[in-house]
Parts: structure tokens; sequence; C-alpha cells
């Protein structure tokens, strides 16, 4: 099969186009996926860059997302037949240890990611177990049918946003939101998520048309943070209480900021560091004002058919920017390294 690999560690100039041997379904309750289309993620670039103790066999296959049709099955498989559209939850846990089994499948002793720990999904097929793959939803009627590309964009931060607001910051109607970075994929299922729960969206932006953008995904407020001072704005938008709930995946160079416009018993939650891992916290704000910081990581598998269910109701549908064919797929890194995107990077498998 044909396959977008990684040679080494280092910059895009180790991307490349490469025959791979097909995997086979062989294992108890695993499926073989004929991929239609793969999502590009920061994941990719950051593991193209190198993850400190992450050990990769090269040639590596990227991708973290993917869709296509269910294409063989191993022993034990009950839950899909070969020809079903589906989609995948690209966290692979072991579905036995004690986290497992108390259904936190996103704190297991042995989760792996799709394209980061294990072979991804920018590739001709990939195998999975049976438990990670969901049917693509049908859409109600005149909403049309979900394209592969939409189907491939939906899984990894839909589902990350979701744990992240929903399930840790236990969000209500009527708070208030602050969504970092609205261009992104995670920040903008953060964006609709908290609005389909009801609550008061505030997101920035250095980009005055990803501002507009956010908008037209139902932000109630934006803020350009490179000329606009986001915490005076915050404090003005929500009469100088603040926000309830912190979107954060930037790190460093937001960190303090963040602190800054959360309201007393306000929620910090973090998917990521970007800019850096290193962040100061003033203790005695903290418990003061009694904030709670956490982190979230992906999601669990109940958490995952859940958001598939409002997929198929007409929730959450995810935003496309552009496509490319995989032949052309170093561009579609350039697009999603640039920074310019506005939705999902998508790559197309012949």
């Amino acid at each position: 099969m044909k396959a977008l690999i990684i040679r080494s560690h280092g910059d895009l100039s180790q991307l490349g186009i490469a025959d791979m041997p097909d995997p086979t379904a062989a294992e108890y309750g695993e499926v073989r996926v004929k991929l239609r289309a793969s999502a590009l993620n920061h994941l990719d670039l950051w593991t193209l860059k190198g993850l400190p103790g992450l050990a990769l066999t090269f040639p590596h296959i990227l991708g973290a997302d993917g869709a296509g049709t269910v294409d063989e099955v191993g022993p034990g498989v009950t839950t899909v037949q070969p020809g079903d559209r589906v989609m995948m939850n690209p966290g692979i846990s072991c579905y036995h240890c004690l986290n497992c089994l108390a259904g936190e499948h996103s704190l297991c002793d042995s989760f792996m990611l799709l394209g980061e720990h294990l072979p991804g999904t920018l590739a001709g097929y990939v195998t999975v177990p049976q438990h990670n793959l969901a049917v693509i939803p049908d859409l109600p009627p005149g909403q049309g049918e979900l394209s592969w590309s939409e189907a491939a964009a939906f899984s990894l931060v839909t589902l990350t946003a979701w744990r992240m607001l929903i399930t840790r910051a236990r969000l209500q109607p009527g708070e208030r939101v602050l969504v970092w970075g609205c261009g992104g994929g995670v920040s903008s299922a953060a964006l609709m998520i908290a609005k389909f729960a009801g609550a008061y969206v505030i997101v920035t932006s250095s980009s005055d048309a990803k501002l507009n953008f956010a908008r037209s995904l139902g932000a109630d407020a934006t803020i350009n943070h490179a000329r606009t001072d986001v915490v005076r704005e915050v404090r003005q938008l929500t009469g100088k209480r603040g926000v309830d709930v912190v979107v954060e995946n930037v790190g460093e160079a937001t960190w303090e900021q963040s602190l800054r416009v959360l309201a007393r018993q306000g929620r910090l939650v973090t998917c990521g560091a970007t800019t850096g891992s290193r962040a100061v916290t003033d203790i005695r704000r903290m418990f003061w004002n009694q904030w709670t910081l956490m982190g979230s990581t992906m999601g669990t598998a109940s958490e995952y058919h859940q958001i598939v269910r409002l997929l198929g109701q007409g929730h959450l549908r995810p935003v496309v920017d552009s496509t490319f064919p995989i032949a052309h797929a170093v561009e579609a890194f350039e697009r999603l390294k640039s920074g310019q995107r506005m939705g999902k990077v998508v790559v197309e498998i012949e």
C-alpha cells in the first residue's frame, strides 16, 4: 500500500510517499479499514519533530484521524462488517486494565495513539480494535451526507474538546468560556461544543479573518489578541467578573493571561502546551480565588459514542479547511504548519 511516512525525526523534508506492507486483521477483535481520508493534527507535526520518550521504528506512518470502509475483520468482531462506512477514535487502550474496566480508557496503562505510537491513517489501510470504530451516522433530513473528509476530521478534536468542556470542566448553560486560538481544530470544536451546551463564548485570534470565521460558528464575542489586551477586554465583556472556564492548549505564552481572566471558582482546562510546558502560577491567587486547574487528554469510549450520536443528530459537524490528495500531502502539512487554516486540513487517500 502507499503511505505517507517519515524517514526520521526532523522537518518536512523527512516526509515522503513509500510502499508499505498491507496490514492484516489477524488479532482477536481487530478490523482492517480501507482508508478514504485522513485529517491532520498538530500531533503529526510534533511526532515528526520528535517527542521526549517517543521511540519510533522508521519508516513510520503518520496520521491519527481517518475514515473509510471496513475491508477485513478478525476473529471475534461483532460490531462492524465488511463494507461499513466507519470513522475511528485514535486512542487505543487495552480494555482490560483497571482504568479501562472503570471506563476511563484515556487513562489506560498502555494508552497509545494512531500515528504517534502506532502506524497511522495516512495510508491505504489501517488496523484498529473494533471498539475504536463507529459507523458514520446518517445526518438529519436536509443536511446531506457526511463527506469522507468531514468524517476523517471529526474524531480527535471533537473528542478532546468534549472531554475538556463537558466531562472535566462540567460546563453549565449560561456560563462564560474563553477559547484561545479559534482557527485550530480543538479550539473550533470547543467553540461549537460550548455553544451547544448553552454557554457564552469568547474566542481569540491574531487574525480578523479567523475571528469572522468564529462568529460564523456562533462565537458571542471575539478578541484580536495581537492588538488587544485580552485580560482587560474579557473583564469588560463579563462585567469585571471573568470567565467560568478557560480552554487552554497554548501553554507558556497565554498561561498567565488565562489565570487573570478566571472568575472566582473558575476552571482552567488544558490539553496542550504548544508554546512551552513551563508556566508560573501564583498559588496565593489560586487558593484565594478557589480556582480549579485541570488537564485532559483525548476521551473515553462512551464519550466517543456520545459525540457520534450528537453528530447523527446534526450537531458538532466539523469544518474542513482544505483537502489534498496523498500525492500532495507535503503541501497539506505546509498548510497545517502555516497557521492560516480555518478548520481541518484533510488528505484524501487514493
